[in-house]
């Protein structure tokens, strides 16, 4: 049964091999983005019956990933995603995946993946590729990481600055919050995964955690 489709990704060329492959399938290509604030001022007053997005794009007002997965999810709830993304970080891919996100596939994997993933998604089936799959397989589950779905999407953003070495108040000037503020959300963050000082984030992070 046709169905439509709707690209995003920064890079043109991305969007023209991806629309290939829609086409292949028999599927529409309803619209492309390159940025998530094309893509939620789409999702704003128009629909498609599959998203197709890359993760991490040029800055916009959604911040990030998480923050733009939220969105979209705020929009149109019921609306199946499938993330396409170059990513190889096990416990952000885990992140994305706990987002409620319908597919998750590799670029580096081969086309016949996205064919596949389109395919199930509009049969409202989920789809992980085997790459991705061994990637979270090999992810060690600590006590409270599998609650990465319950952080905010700020919290998420938080937590992976301050392991990629940026500190509270750099993190807070970043934001245009106070150091209390982020402090705050930084502690709220490491209770939801279980996590009881900033050695226990690090170690968690080193075994596959939310940085990038």
């Amino acid at each position: 049964m046709p169905f439509t489709v709707f690209l995003v990704d920064d890079h043109p060329i991305v969007r023209h091999c991806l629309r290939a492959e829609v086409d292949y399938i028999g599927a529409t290509v309803v619209g492309e983005a390159s940025s998530a604030d094309e893509l939620l001022a789409f999702l704003s007053q128009h629909s498609c019956d599959v998203l197709v997005t890359d993760f991490n794009m040029p800055a916009s007002t959604s911040q990030d990933g998480l923050a733009m997965l939220d969105a979209v999810r705020r929009l149109q709830p019921d609306l199946p995603v499938l993330v396409l993304t170059m990513l190889a970080n096990p416990g952000l891919l885990l992140a994305i995946h706990d987002r409620g996100v319908a597919g998750l596939v590799s670029k580096s994997d081969g086309l016949d993946e996205i064919r596949m993933a389109l395919l199930a998604l509009a049969a409202d089936e989920k789809y992980v590729s085997a790459k991705v799959r061994s990637l979270l397989n090999a992810l060690p589950r600590q006590p409270g990481s599998t609650n990465t779905a319950q952080l905010t999407a700020l919290e998420a953003e938080i937590l992976r600055l301050f392991i990629e070495g940026m500190t509270v108040s750099e993190i807070a000037a970043q934001r245009q919050r106070s150091v209390k503020t982020i402090s705050h959300q930084k502690i709220s963050a490491m209770n939801k995964l279980g996590l009881k000082n900033d050695p226990e984030l690090y170690a968690f992070a080193n075994k596959g955690g939310l940085a990038g």
